[in-house]
């Protein structure tokens, strides 16, 4: 018969009516760890069955070389986990973005090719499909119900090592993280669940069994602080891979860059922050040529959106403008004027 950590302490009362060795703190303590433990391993034994492992391989011609002998291949892998029980499994978009041949292994041993479906650098997630049977898929959560300081459970295949498990907690929600593409990924979890290379793309789960979001970065050489994309994030942007391909955004046609606008000039022309975007060059053809948009403007506004910086024309340039008329509010030499822009969508 096995006992758990409390019921040994407590059956300890001494021998020969001996004072019981377990005080109230430590029997306490004892019933914490016993609920920490099985809270990790249930959730291990959920999610660790939908958890795979992806390599990825790309092939590349090197500068000058021939066809037959220049040609090099770079490796590289990362997890993943299966979320349809038709083979969708969700990742990152560096794991796979690229890719000429895709390999996931499950966590029985079988192995598949797996084809792109769609992946979003702007987000660093990535669909990808296997064609298979006998799947079990994640639970998942509900990113918007996390609290800070709830336990959170990593698992990966760091450095090669499949299906490894971490445990933490949620350190801060609402962090925003640069994506490859540059643009920022709003609404990233941190937590100090630890992550390596080979993470990548693995779930973070919550005490539930649930995934909560998508293990994506760490920042080196700190230490405990890790990076996941929100799951309800990475739900929205799965759905569009999946019917789409790919995530449709505006395109204006202009570089761009932060700058500090004179203080009384915010005051004289009644603008509502100190900073905007000043537009340092324009693409030609573009939506931003066709609107008058000139070098040395600085956009302070696109509809009833304000614009404080390069990030926030990113944010507000979503699908639901393409093709639409907007109304472009910018400061030419200091004075106020709107121009009217229909942006295109953007070619990824």
């Amino acid at each position: 018969m096995k006992f758990s950590l409390v019921e040994r302490i407590q059956n300890d009362d001494g021998a020969n009516g001996a004072a019981p060795m377990a005080s109230p703190q430590i029997a306490h303590d004892a019933a914490l760890l016993d609920a920490y433990s099985r809270a990790v391993v249930e959730t291990a034994e959920r999610i660790s069955p939908s958890v795979v492992f992806i390599e990825a391989i790309k092939t590349f011609l090197q500068p000058g070389g021939a066809p037959a002998r220049g040609r090099r291949e770079a490796r590289g892998s990362g997890s993943g986990f299966v979320f349809t029980p038709d083979g969708f499994v969700l990742t990152n978009s560096h794991v796979v973005h690229g890719a000429d041949k895709i390999a996931v292994t499950l966590s029985d041993g079988r192995r598949f090719d797996a084809t792109i479906v769609g992946d979003d650098p702007g987000t660093d997630v990535a669909v990808i499909r296997i064609s298979s049977g006998r799947l079990i898929t994640a639970p998942l959560g509900d990113s918007e119900k996390i609290r800070v300081g709830q336990l959170a459970i990593a698992i990966g295949n760091p450095f090669g090592f499949q299906y490894s498990v971490t445990a933490g907690v949620v350190s801060a929600l609402g962090r925003s993280l640069r994506s490859e593409s540059g643009r920022l990924i709003d609404n990233v979890i941190q937590t100090d669940a630890a992550l390596n290379p080979g993470n990548s793309g693995g779930p973070l789960a919550n005490s539930l069994g649930e995934v909560i979001g998508v293990n994506t970065a760490v920042i080196l050489p700190a230490q405990g602080i890790c990076f996941a994309v929100a799951i309800n994030t990475a739900k929205f942007v799965a759905g569009q891979l999946i019917k789409n391909g790919k995530i449709r955004r505006a395109y204006l046609g202009m570089g761009g860059q932060n700058v500090t606008i004179p203080r009384f000039v915010v005051r004289s022309q009644q603008l509502k922050a100190e900073t905007g975007v000043l537009v340092i060059s324009i693409e030609k053809p573009s939506p931003a040529e066709r609107a008058g948009l000139q070098e040395g403007d600085v956009i302070v506004a696109l509809d009833d959106a304000a614009v404080r910086s390069v990030d926030d024309l990113h944010k507000v340039l979503t699908d639901a403008r393409i093709g639409a008329c907007c109304e472009l509010t910018l400061l030419r030499r200091s004075q106020k004027i709107s121009l009217a822009v229909v942006a295109q969508e953007a070619v990824v």
